[in-house]
């Protein structure tokens, strides 16, 4: 059954600026800018006022209408990085082998070394605009911060699919490195 037109709104905070020309997305906030290209999607992106977004699909039906919401989600997503950026943190399980962990600066990469005892060293490159941190009050901690959800959440994937068990009981062997938590550089209080 097709709908004539539905939509949703995104009300826009104070001290962040939206511009929407062509289904480009540009977010600007005191964290800094980021921008998301959403011409592949069929909607219409309006602003009837100063600090609202309206989302707009014609004649949709149900998987059409579906693409509202994941709008309204991607730039609510920007909006929440550039005021309050977003952290993940991840941890080293390992039940013999202690893992070790170099961060290479320069390059914007990880090293995995020793996991499961193996001499083979697994480096992630991290995507652009990820920090890491080794954090030094917590034992086997990493921390990874950034404005853009898409690439601070790559790059935790990234980390966590470089320490897959291959060719084991995974019920057994459960070594690796996990997200542990996901949250916000600002906190709310």
């Amino acid at each position: 059954m097709k709908h004539i037109q539905k939509d949703d709104t995104i009300t826009i905070p104070e001290g962040v600026t939206v511009n929407i020309k062509s289904r480009v997305i540009t977010v600007t906030g005191p964290r800094g800018t980021l921008k998301r290209d959403l011409r592949h999607i069929q909607a219409d992106i309006q602003r009837p006022s100063k600090n609202t977004i309206r989302v707009i699909v014609w004649q949709g039906n149900r998987k059409h209408i579906a693409c509202i919401r994941t709008v309204c989600s991607h730039i609510d997503n920007l909006i929440k990085g550039v005021t309050k950026g977003f952290e993940y943190k991840m941890r080293f399980v390992y039940a013999h082998f202690p893992i070790s962990v170099n961060i290479n600066k320069e390059e914007k990469s990880v090293e995995i070394r020793n996991f499961l005892g193996e001499k083979y060293v697994r480096k992630v490159f991290l995507l652009p605009g990820v920090d890491i941190v080794q954090t030094i009050g917590v034992k086997d901690e990493l921390v990874l911060t950034g404005n853009d959800i898409n690439n601070v959440s790559q790059s935790a994937a990234s980390i966590q699919q470089a320490t897959r068990v291959r060719n084991k009981d995974i019920r057994k062997f459960l070594d690796g490195v996990y997200v542990s938590e996901k949250g916000n550089i600002v906190k709310d209080l």
